[in-house]
C-alpha cells in the first residue's frame, strides 16, 4: 500500500460513504485510509477542504473526529508474476493469504500485499544492454505457469536505451532487473512489478476491427450468434435461466489464453462453485488446470458495495495488463446489473439527482466506458504484436425484463446479445439461449475464419438452419389454430428438422463430461448431418413416401446421440451415421 501523508478528520458517516474535513489538496480518487483500523477508501467528490470518500471496507463504529491518511495516489493495481492463479477481492486483496492471517472472515483494515514480495521468480533477460526500448517493450520473460509466460514489459510512458540488466537468475518483483536512459537524460530503475491506476485505460496503439472467432465449445454461442476475439457480449436474463453457468462454460473452455472472472455482486454459493470446481477443471487444450490461466476476483453480495463498483475494473486493468504482452484475454464480469446497483446506492448516499428506476445518470457513461475497453489492439511495439480483451457481461434485470435501464444501455453499447429465455428454462433447455432474439453483429466478421479453418459452406450451413427454426415458429402459430395434423407433410419435415436443431444441437449438457465442450468442427458436422437429414426427407417425400415413415426411422436415434460421441472420435462414427442414414432412406423409398 502507498504511504501515508497529511491527516484530515472525519465529519459525517453515512454507510459507505463519509466526509472527512481538512482535505486541501487532496485529488479525485486518491485513496485514502479511514480511521484508526485504516480501512482503504477513495475520494469521490470534492468541496473545499471538505472530501467525500467511498469506503472499501464495512464502516459500522466509525465516528466522527477519527483521522483520515491521504496517500496522494489513485486506486491502483500491482502487476508483475504471481498475478495468474490467484483469488482476489475487487480492490486486488489476496483472499487465500488474507484467510491465512485472519482466519474464515475477513477482518476490517487488514493489508496484504497483491504480488508476494518474498517469493522469487526465475527472471529470463531478453534485452541487452545498449539496446532502444519503447512503453511494453519485453525486458524478459517468466515463466509463471506451465502454459503462461509472463513478459516482464517496461511500463507505459518510458521510452530509452538499456543501461543494465540483471543476469538470468530469481529475483523478487521488488528488485531492479534493468535500467533505461531516458532522452530527458533520466536514469529509470524498472523491477518485474508495475502499478496502474484501475479507472485509467492502459494505451496501445491501433484498434483492429475483431474477425477472429473466440471458439467456446458451446454449439449456440459459436455457430449461431459467435463472439469475435476483441469483442463485447451481454448475456441478460432472469432468476434460473442460467446466466452465471454460461459464463462459468466460457471461462471454463473458450480458446483465450488467459481468463480473468469476475463475481461481481453475485451469491457467495456461486462464487464457492467456481473456486472449488476451477483448480479441478482440466484444459481440453493444453491438458493444464485451468487455474493456470486463470485470474478470479471475487466480491461477493455479502461484501463491501464500494469494493463491488471497484471490482470491474480491476478486472479490466489486469486484462489490459496480459493483453499488452500479446495474449487473448477473456474477461466473464457476472453481473454487471450488481456493479450498477452497488453505483445506484453510493449515488444515493451522495444526494445525487437519481435517474431512471433510481440509477445515477451517469450509468449509461459507466457502462460505456467499461465494455468500450475490450477490443483487439496493437501494443504499438517494434514487434508488431497484437492483444485482444474480450468482455462478456451477464445481466440480471428484475423479474427478466429485458426494458430495465441496465439491459437497455448495454445493448446499446456491446455487438452481441444472448438473450436467455425463463419458458426455455422452465422447459430444462440449457443454454436457454432464444435463437430468435439473440443476434450478433460479428457475424458477417467471422464467417471468412469459419470458411476457411472449418468448411467453404459454413455461412450457408448457418443460414439455412436459422430458416428452419424461423419458419417453425411460424408454423407453431398455425398448429395452435388448426393442430398438427392439418398442416402438409413438406411443413411436418421442416418441423421435424426443426426440433432436431433444437433438441440434438442447441440443447447442451453442461455438465456431461463430453457434450460440455464440442470443438468447432465438430459442430459443423453435426449441424451438417442434420440438415442432410432433411435434405433426404424432402427428396423421399417427393417420391410418395408418408411422412410419418420418415419419423419412425431408426437413424434419428443415432443423431439424437451425436453431442455425446467422444471429440476424439467422433469423425468416424459420424461418416457411420451418414453411411447408414443413406441406406435407411434408400430402403425407404
Amino acid at each position: 500500500m502507498n504511504r501515508e501523508t497529511k491527516e484530515g478528520r472525519i465529519v459525517m458517516v453515512a454507510g459507505p460513504v463519509i466526509k472527512a474535513s481538512s482535505m486541501t489538496g487532496t485529488r479525485m480518487y486518491d485513496v485514502v485510509m479511514v480511521g484508526e483500523e485504516r480501512l482503504i477508501g477513495e475520494v469521490i467528490g470534492l468541496e473545499g477542504d471538505v472530501a467525500t470518500i467511498q469506503v472499501y471496507e464495512e464502516t459500522g463504529g466509525l465516528r466522527p473526529g477519527e483521522p483520515v491518511y491521504t496517500t496522494g495516489s489513485p486506486l491502483a493495481v500491482e502487476l508483475g508474476p504471481g498475478i495468474v492463479g490467484m483469488i482476489y477481492d475487487g480492490i486486488q486483496r489476496p483472499l487465500e493469504l488474507i484467510m491465512d492471517k485472519t482466519g474464515d472472515y475477513i477482518r476490517r483494515g487488514v493489508h496484504v500485499d497483491a504480488l508476494s514480495r518474498e517469493r522469487k521468480h526465475h527472471f529470463a533477460p531478453t534485452v541487452k544492454v545498449g539496446e532502444k526500448v519503447t512503453s511494453n517493450s519485453i525486458l524478459g520473460v517468466v515463466q509463471e505457469t506451465p502454459v503462461v509466460e509472463h513478459r516482464v514489459m517496461v511500463p507505459p510512458g518510458v521510452v530509452g536505451e538499456v543501461t543494465f540488466v540483471v543476469d538470468e537468475g530469481d529475483y523478487t518483483v521488488e528488485e531492479v532487473v534493468a535500467k533505461v536512459r531516458t532522452p530527458s537524460g533520466q536514469e529509470r530503475e524498472l523491477t518485474m512489478m508495475q502499478r496502474w491506476p484501475v479507472r485509467v485505460a492502459r494505451p496501445f496503439a491501433k484498434k483492429h476491427d475483431p474477425e477472429i472467432p473466440l471458439i467456446t465449445g458451446q454449439r449456440v454461442l459459436d455457430t449461431f450468434f459467435p463472439i469475435a476475439k476483441g469483442g463485447t457480449a451481454a448475456i441478460p436474463g432472469g432468476f434460473g435461466t442460467g446466466k452465471t453457468v454460461t459464463q462459468h462454460q466460457l471461462a471454463k473452455w473458450c480458446d483465450a489464453e488467459i481468463i480473468v472472472y469476475i463475481g461481481c455482486g453475485e451469491r457467495g454459493n456461486e462464487m464457492t462453485d467456481v473456486l472449488k470446481e476451477f483448480p479441478k477443471l482440466v484444459d481440453p487444450r493444453s491438458g493444464e488446470p485451468l487455474m493456470n490461466r486463470t485470474v478470479l476476483i471475487a466480491n461477493t453480495s455479502n461484501m463491501p458495495v464500494a469494493a463491488r463498483e471497484a471490482s470491474v475494473y480491476t478486472g479490466i486493468t489486469i486484462a489490459e495488463y496480459f493483453r499488452d504482452m500479446g495474449y487473448h484475454v477473456a474477461l466473464m464480469a457476472d453481473s454487471t446489473s450488481r456493479w450498477a446497483e452497488a453505483m445506484r446506492e453510493i449515488s444515493g448516499r451522495l444526494e445525487e439527482m437519481p435517474g431512471e428506476e433510481g440509477y445515477p445518470a451517469y450509468l449509461a457513461s459507466r457502462l460505456a466506458n467499461f465494455y468500450e475497453r475490450a477490443g483487439l489492439v496493437e501494443v504499438g511495439t517494434t514487434d508488431g504484436r497484437v492483444g485482444s480483451v474480450s468482455v462478456i457481461g451477464a445481466v440480471s434485470p428484475p423479474g427478466g425484463d429485458f426494458s430495465e435501464p441496465v439491459t437497455q444501455n448495454t445493448l446499446r453499447i456491446v455487438k452481441v446479445f444472448w438473450a436467455l429465455d425463463a419458458k426455455l428454462a422452465d422447459r430444462r433447455h440449457f443454454p436457454s439461449i432464444n435463437w430468435l432474439k439473440s443476434y450478433s453483429l460479428y457475424l458477417k466478421k467471422v464467417s471468412p475464419w469459419w470458411m476457411k479453418n472449418v468448411a467453404p459452406d459454413w455461412y450457408e450451413k448457418r443460414q439455412e438452419a436459422m430458416r428452419l427454426l424461423q419458419e417453425e415458429s411460424e408454423l407453431q402459430e398455425i398448429i395452435q389454430l388448426v393442430g398438427p395434423d392439418a398442416i402438409p407433410p413438406a411443413q411436418q419435415v421442416v418441423l421435424e428438422t426443426a426440433r432436431m436443431l433444437r433438441e440434438d444441437f442447441l440443447q447442451q449438457n453442461a455438465f456431461h463430461e463430453v457434450d460440455t465442450f464440442c470443438p468447432e468442427k465438430k459442430q459443423y458436422r453435426m449441424l451438417d448431418i442434420i440438415l442432410k437429414f432433411h435434405h433426404m426427407a424432402e427428396e423421399t417425400l417427393g417420391r410418395g413416401i408418408p411422412v410419418e415413415s420418415i419419423k419412425a426411422m431408426k437413424i434419428r436415434e443415432d443423431i439424437a446421440r451425436m453431442a455425446r460421441v467422444p471429440n476424439d472420435t467422433y469423425e468416424k462414427v459420424f461418416d457411420e451415421i451418414e453411411k447408414r442414414m443413406a441406406e435407411e432412406f434408400k430402403r425407404l423409398s
